[in-house]
């Protein structure tokens, strides 16, 4: 006697299918019958931790919450008069390129200043004081000035 060709996954896929095809026979049989679902069967529940159930949840734990207290935006923040004139100090600077960078004293961030947007002459280590605007590739010093 020989060996089925059939292996054993080919026979499982094949059992996977006819159960398949009778259990969707048995709800065709039943959806003829009249058997249908209630509303109750399809019907859910959020707790108060937001997880969907099937039992109702208990009034007992129920919380009263104000309309008031819900923020649906963002809330607005509270804008400071911040001096717009910083002060920092040259930390690199190339007089025959016209440009440099100063070192923010408040923020330790450095910030590019062209020769264009200075207002005398600065030297790498010289205290300056400047205003930040927004350049093309980020925040830019004008009205740089030696600081007295």
């Amino acid at each position: 006697m020989g060996r089925s060709h059939e292996s054993f996954n080919k026979k499982e896929v094949r059992n996977k299918k006819e159960k398949k095809r009778k259990d969707k026979e048995a709800k065709k049989i039943a959806r003829k019958d009249g058997e249908k679902s209630s509303f109750d069967d399809m019907i859910a529940y959020v707790d108060e931790n937001g997880n969907i159930t099937s039992e109702p949840i208990d009034p007992g734990r129920r919380t009263e919450i104000n309309l008031e207290d819900i923020a649906v935006s963002v809330p607005k923040g509270v804008k400071e008069d911040e001096d717009p004139v910083r002060r920092g100090v040259v930390s690199f600077y190339n007089d025959s390129k016209g440009f440099g960078f100063i070192k923010d004293m408040e923020t330790k961030q450095d910030v590019f200043v062209h020769a264009n947007n200075v207002i005398g002459e600065i030297k790498e280590g010289n205290m300056v004081t400047f205003e930040v605007e927004r350049g093309q590739r980020g925040p830019t010093a004008v009205r740089v000035q030696i600081s007295k």
